[in-house]
């Protein structure tokens, strides 16, 4: 009877772990919505103009790698930082929102997401500095 109740119980931490986990951010980052990670992407809603995080992107992107496309109207940046390829997407949601949804992963194609983490979290606030 307790191997079972171990097993089900091991069972339920298991699928309780799997999927997207929601991830907590502190207040540097300002007017962020929402805040998500799957396994290789952080992803974010932000109340500041697509142009702004634009910019903000390729200025971080240029910092931490080399760029290998981009394109504002398809709003998509792929650059390579360290030995990592890396995505960076935006979609505009409304004239003053933004979401920003950033992936990595390593040259073994296996998931970065502390890289992802750290550009994600660099793009706001480089988008923070640039604001009026």
């Amino acid at each position: 009877m307790k191997k079972i109740l171990y097993l089900a119980c091991c069972c339920l931490l298991l699928l309780a772990n799997s999927g997207c986990v929601p991830l907590v951010v502190g207040a540097t980052l300002g007017a962020v919505g929402g805040y998500a990670a799957s396994k290789d992407t952080v992803q974010g809603d932000t109340d500041t103009p697509y142009d702004s995080i634009w910019q903000a992107a390729i200025a971080v992107s240029r910092i931490r790698g080399t760029i290998k496309q981009d394109s504002s109207e398809q709003g998509v940046i792929e650059l390579r930082a360290d030995s990592n390829k890396v995505w960076i997407r935006l979609f505009r949601l409304t004239q003053a929102t933004t979401t920003i949804k950033v992936s990595a992963r390593n040259r073994f194609h296996l998931p970065n997401i502390s890289l992802a983490q750290d550009l994600f979290v660099k793009i706001i606030e480089q988008s923070k500095r640039q604001a009026p």
